[in-house]
């Protein structure tokens, strides 16, 4: 027995292995099951027992077979009318309540509701909806295509989540509560974040909530942002040190209260899922909790069980509940770092020093992850390989105690609960305030952009040989060079195109364009985007606002590898064009701003030029006859023509020329500006390549004569899907078709992104890319 035992010691890795790649297979496509294959070849090659190299293989065409059919259950429709039953994950934010719901067969829903009154979001706010049974009506929505190919991709998020599809509830009526054993833990859970924000100061009830019961939603925008830029995020998912501690506590209290070891194990083996429950149930928790309960498990029947093993124990039990985890970023992130943790013991063993130590924990945890984090995020925090070594031991000896501790004192009113307030909470603020001046250098974020499935194996690749390296105490030269060169290689890869790429960016009803030169020797962006924001009542309001910039823009430039624009073109002073220039000049470093004369003096660019005070950016003021010219592109503004700003026809109009090549973008100039732009410069505008369309293709812009002067090979009209404007205009759209002239919507087609080489101009669009 204890040798069949043996057998299986630090092998199921592999059986992770094929249930990973079978997961990805059945989302994706059959063929990748040939990586089954090489993983059965490896194994081969690394002598396990034959009996293994059957199992790797069966386990993984089974959960294929499993997962697949799992896979087709999402594309059935939701029927509607139906009943379905609130989950834990929800939110309220301003007039919408977003979550997941189940069906009668527990499949699960991700539904919006757009709530009716003040006093129905009072309601529902002061109700535990987990657990309770709605009758919906309602119809069954396509999730939105992404604004670029580095956006939020709803459909993707869908399948994480195991969701049929997204329904838009026009009623729901309650219809009662379901009973089942969780039940009492979400109604404990909805207690206790209450109760938090009952008795914990304002100032320290988000990071209680986050802390304790894995609830991040009331965590401060700024601040989880500047925890970002340290890379220090992961202190607020409850994982390992969470569960340790918990348990170490509770196992201990039962030992004082006189419980006999062997019950406290057992009744320990049967409260941390309900501990994991209560958390939130994040993938970080149930990685902690499964590998925990695999291990007692083992002990149990007396099997010393590999902590590598209870891992992969862990990882496959996860996928087989819940396949679509493989595309969960919590999951992925957690896992990759447990495991460079369990697989380089032996390399931080050579270590006694405490801070040596936790520099190369941090160290491998996080050149394993890198590649993942730049497929996800596009950057990494380079301060984070100092910051954790401080805010690791911080965070687990001193915050999460002095946390738990406070929450069980607000149980039990005692004296001693305000004196550890009162020294607590001062301290904790000058903390946050130090975080966020910390956070401030964007120098400190690495940002070679998102890597494509070549340079994410290249990075893998490099990030293994490495660790093999470390493993096997190779030269410090030979181990930095193998890291180092790859990855500098794929930051300068993007300087190697020499095109001229001009992006349309999809920021709905507004202006974005990213203009990167061949060889990426400068880049010029017009415009940031930004919503016009109309008074609503003060319930109406939402926790945190949709931020064009931050949401939309700031992503693009970040995956595309931007850190610097050379010259940020403001066409004029209006909210869809200027409002998220502020988060821009929040995370990319900036030269030189344009402006068209006496706009800065527009309410609307309080909030920039508050944000330029912080930098040391240039602004300037331009109009027609201003230009420059980098290599062989020419940028020549040819509009305004006086200094006096009244508005819309006072924009900013820039022309660029690359050899024959020529585009327009027009800001939002009407009627009266294209005239005088028609008489001025007939000549240099005739016969465009492409044209950015007036004013989003407003019927104000466009004239009959403008259209007819230009007669462009490609019109591009700025303007949302589904505007309250219905831009473009009819009567616009008819003079470019009656010319036979093609024209793109950003609202319809997403971003449009155009490659100009030898005059030769091909684009691709948003929907294209994730319609393939």
């Amino acid at each position: 027995m204890l040798y069949l035992v043996n057998l299986w010691k630090h092998n199921w890795i592999y059986y992770a292995l094929s249930v990973c790649i079978s997961a990805v297979a059945s989302f994706q496509s059959v063929r990748l099951l040939l990586l089954l294959g090489l993983l059965v070849g490896f194994c081969s090659y690394k002598k396990l027992w034959k009996w293994h190299l059957v199992g790797i293989a069966a386990l993984g065409l089974l959960t294929y077979s499993y997962f697949s059919y799992e896979v087709e259950k999402l594309q059935e429709p939701v029927i509607l009318p139906a009943e379905l039953t609130w989950s834990d994950q929800y939110k309220i934010n301003g007039v919408m309540l977003r979550g997941f719901m189940k069906d009668a067969q527990g499949n699960n829903v991700y539904v919006t509701y757009e709530i009716k009154s003040e006093q129905q979001k009072q309601e529902l706010q002061a109700s535990q909806l987990a657990g309770q049974i709605y009758h919906v009506t309602g119809q069954q929505v396509a999730p939105s295509i992404p604004a670029h190919r580095y956006g939020f991709f709803m459909g993707r998020y869908l399948q994480s989540k195991g969701a049929r599809g997204i329904v838009e509830i026009d009623n729901m009526t309650l219809v009662g509560t379901k009973k089942t054993l969780l039940q009492p833990i979400y109604e404990q859970r909805f207690w206790l974040k209450e109760h938090i924000e009952r008795t914990f100061p304002p100032s320290l009830a988000a990071e209680a909530q986050a802390l304790l019961i894995g609830l991040q939603e009331n965590v401060d925008e700024e601040l989880n942002r500047a925890y970002q830029k340290l890379g220090i995020t992961h202190l607020f998912a409850i994982s390992g040190l969470h569960v340790a501690l918990v348990s170490y506590l509770f196992f201990q209290l039962l030992l004082r209260l006189g419980v006999r070891r062997e019950v406290a194990n057992s009744l320990l083996l049967i409260l941390l899922p309900i501990y994991a429950v209560l958390a939130g149930g994040a993938p970080s928790i149930w990685r902690a909790v499964t590998v925990v309960e695999f291990i007692m498990l083992a002990q149990y029947f007396r099997w010393k069980i590999p902590m590598d093993d209870a891992l992969s124990l862990s990882l496959l039990f996860f996928l087989l509940m819940e396949p679509g985890a493989i595309y969960q970023i919590g999951f992925q992130l957690s896992y990759l770092a447990t495991y460079s943790l369990v697989y380089s013991s032996r390399i931080l063993a050579r270590y006694e020093n405490f801070w040596i130590q936790s520099f190369f924990i941090t160290f491998v945890c996080q050149i394993l992850v890198y590649p993942l984090l730049l497929h996800h995020f596009f950057e990494i925090s380079l301060s984070s390989f100092i910051a954790n070594i401080f805010f690791v031991p911080l965070f687990s000896f001193i915050i999460l105690p002095v946390n738990l501790i406070l929450l069980m004192g607000s149980f039990i009113p005692l004296p001693i609960n305000h004196v550890i307030l009162a020294v607590y909470e001062p301290l904790r603020t000058w903390l946050t305030e130090l975080i966020l001046v910390m956070q401030q250098p964007i120098m400190q974020m690495w940002n070679p952009g998102k890597p494509s499935l070549f340079w994410l194996v290249m990075l893998y690749i490099s990030v293994f040989v490495t660790f093999y390296f470390l493993d096997k105490g190779a030269n410090m030269k030979r181990i930095l060079a193998t890291l180092f060169i790859p990855a500098l290689i794929f930051h300068f890869q993007t300087y190697l195109h020499g095109d001229l790429k001009i992006a349309f960016v999809n920021v709905g009803q507004g202006d974005c364009i990213v203009i990167e030169m061949p060889y990426r020797k400068s880049v010029v962006m017009i415009d940031a985007g930004g919503l016009l924001r109309f008074g609503q009542e003060a319930w109406k309001e939402r926790d945190t606002p949709y931020e064009v910039g931050r949401q939309v823009v700031v992503p693009y430039l970040k995956g595309r590898g931007i850190q610097k624009i050379d010259t940020f073109v403001l066409t004029h002073a209006d909210a869809d064009h200027v409002e998220g220039a502020e988060e821009v000049l929040r995370e990319v470093r900036v030269s030189e701003v344009h402006v068209t004369p006496n706009s800065l003096n527009k309410a609307v660019m309080n909030d920039f030029l508050e944000e330029l005070a912080h930098t040391k950016t240039t602004i300037k003021e331009k109009m027609a006859g201003d230009g420059w010219q980098i290599g062989d592109v020419r940028f020549d503004y040819i509009w305004p023509q006086e200094t006096i700003y009244e508005g819309n026809n006072d924009s900013l109009v820039l022309l660029v020329r690359q050899g024959a090549f020529k585009a327009l973008f027009t800001g939002d100039v009407e009627k009266e500006g294209e005239t005088e732009i028609v008489r001025l410069y007939s000549t240099a505008i005739e016969r465009l390549d492409v044209l950015k369309a007036g004013h989003h293709g407003s019927k104000t812009s466009s004239t009959e004569a403008f259209v007819q002067q230009t007669l462009p090979k490609l019109a591009i009209f700025t303007a949302g899907e589904n505007n309250r404007y219905r831009h473009p205009h009819i009567d616009v759209v008819n003079r470019f078709e009656q010319r036979q002239i093609p024209y793109l919507t950003i609202g319809e087609v997403g971003t449009v992104e155009l490659y100009v080489k030898h005059d030769q101009v091909r684009f691709e669009t948003s929907n294209q890319l994730f319609h393939k």
